[in-house]
Order: structure tokens, then C-alpha cells, then sequence
């Protein structure tokens, strides 16, 4: 049996992407379903690994996180990578940590409520064994930033080979 999101799973994971309370009586409603069959489906899409959780949206700059910045890292080898990861990713100022291609290895998104916070953490990231280089990009203004996904009917793709 293929494993695949169908027209009901697309319209149900694009309602909750855009309002993550909404009711299983509103989606069951939407999608012209039972309660319990949304409930099921959406079960079944956590099973498989499509809807990943739940999560508030939190605005940064309101709750005093003022500084958002981009590093990109160059590590010297790929022997490097494990060490680096498990620190980088132990940071609570670090949200998004990407293997990339161009210059460097790793892109990291970071917020900090002040520059200072920022510098100690670019210090403590250009001291971890490994780490050849580093650049880093402040934000001045953010004009989209989503996790959103648009989804269509689509026959799922294996997550080691997606990542």
C-alpha cells in the first residue's frame, strides 16, 4: 500500500497550519468528515511522521529576543560534524541548525536579546574543536518568516532521503 497524503489529509494539515486550536468539529466540518474520522486521520498523520507536533508561535521581539542573526560555520572535516552538532544544538539561542553547500558547512539561525548575548555566543561557537571560520548576518527586518507548508495530494516521500 503506497503511503500518501490525500486530498482530505491536505485540507486538514493546511486548516491546522493556519489555526493550530482549531476545533476537530471545525476540520470534521471542512472536510465533510465524522469527528472521529478526523481524529483518526490526524492520529494516523502523527503516526507517519506528517504532522510533526503542535506548537505555539511565540513573536521573539515580544518577549525580549531582539536579535536575530544567521551564522554560517566552516568545519574543518567531517570528523568534526558530530562534536559540533551535539554543542551547537545545545544552545538555547541556536533555532535552526542546516548542513548547507557554498561557503561554510552549517547555517545557523540564532535569537538573543542583545548583541553581547550574541558575541558570547559567536565566541563560544569559534571555540568548539572544528570550527575553521565563522560569518554571521544580522537581521534588520523580517517581512516572512513561516513554517507553513502549502500541501497538495502527494505520495510521501522517505524521510532519510528527504533530510
Amino acid at each position: 500500500m503506497a503511503d500518501r497524503i490525500d486530498e482530505t489529509d491536505a485540507e486538514l494539515l493546511n486548516r491546522l497550519q493556519q489555526d493550530g486550536r482549531i476545533s476537530h468539529t471545525a476540520l470534521a466540518e471542512a472536510v465533510d468528515l465524522s469527528v472521529p474520522a478526523v481524529s483518526e486521520r490526524l492520529r494516523k498523520l502523527g503516526e507517519r511522521g506528517v504532522l510533526a507536533g503542535h506548537h505555539a508561535t511565540v513573536d521573539a521581539k515580544r518577549v525580549g529576543f531582539d536579535i536575530t542573526a544567521f551564522m554560517r560555520v566552516d568545519i574543518r572535516g567531517s570528523e568534526h560534524y558530530p562534536g559540533f552538532l551535539d554543542t551547537v544544538t545545545a544552545f538555547d539561542a541556536v533555532l535552526e541548525v542546516h548542513s548547507v553547500t557554498g561557503g561554510g558547512s552549517h547555517m545557523l539561525k540564532v535569537r538573543t536579546e542583545t548583541t553581547t548575548e550574541l558575541e558570547r555566543l559567536l565566541s563560544e561557537i569559534q571555540q568548539i574543536e572544528g570550527v575553521r571560520s565563522t560569518s554571521s548576518s544580522i537581521v534588520l527586518s523580517t517581512f516572512k518568516e513561516t513554517r507553513a507548508l502549502p500541501v497538495e495530494p502527494v505520495e510521501l516521500a522517505d524521510a532519510e532521503a528527504g533530510e
